[in-house]
């Protein structure tokens, strides 16, 4: 098994495989929060237009997302999994759209299968991984909108690929980088609002959930988010 690390847009672009796409803070943790709280469906869009447009003709649809960071207007939730921690989503579909996360999941046009990557399901992965025994495994660190390397991403990668290397990082060590460094900070940072506190430890919640998220084509236009256990 040849395991690689990519970072940001251009990596997932140039990605092939099996491709893990990681955003830690926070897209792809809140996506396995809405999941575990009965989500049907997970259509991840990269335009925020088209995301506007898919809520107008599907009114029922739940809207999720940001840009840089923020909730965006007429959208139901934003990208905080405190937010929607006890939010019943029974049998919705969702539309999520972030700066990160969501952009590497529609740039990843090489791969061969494409899953999600955060810590709150990092043994799932590595297990999912496992069964599958690809050649190729792209691990691709979003990072800050796509175009900034993000430590909570990077660590991530690095994690998951030990792990499937047969060896594991410490993971007290990463969550205490993260909680002195990086954008971990901003989380207890008052100037942040729109990141509560609580996502720090909601996003770095090790193997909370025992399923991943894959991606699978909707139609012609759209892909959705499945979870698979």
């Amino acid at each position: 098994m040849n395991i690689t690390i990519h970072h940001l847009i251009e990596g997932a672009q140039s990605a092939t495989g099996l491709t893990v796409i990681i955003d830690v803070f926070r897209a792809f943790s809140t996506g396995c929060y809405v999941f575990a709280n009965g989500a049907g469906k997970i259509i991840p869009v990269g335009d925020l237009g088209t995301a506007y447009r898919l809520k107008k003709e599907n009114p029922h649809f739940i809207l999720m997302g940001e840009r840089n960071g923020k909730m965006q207007p007429g959208f139901d939730y934003g990208n905080s999994p405190t937010k929607i921690e006890n939010v019943d989503f029974s049998g919705k579909t969702v539309i999520q759209t972030t700066s990160a996360g969501t952009q590497g999941l529609v740039n990843a046009k090489n791969a061969d299968e494409i899953i999600t990557g955060s810590f709150v399901n990092a043994g799932a992965i590595a297990e999912y991984i496992r069964r599958r025994h690809p050649e190729t495994v792209s691990l691709v660190a979003m990072g800050k909108n796509g175009v900034e390397e993000a430590m909570e991403d990077s660590l991530c990668a690095q994690y998951l690929k030990s792990i499937l290397e047969g060896r594991q990082m410490d993971f007290n060590k990463i969550y205490k980088n993260l909680l002195e460094g990086g954008a971990g900070k901003e989380f207890f940072d008052s100037g942040y609002d729109w990141k509560p506190q609580r996502d720090f430890e909601l996003c770095l919640n090790l193997n909370r959930f025992e399923f991943i998220l894959k991606v699978e084509k909707l139609d012609s236009e759209f892909i959705h988010l499945n979870r698979i256990t």
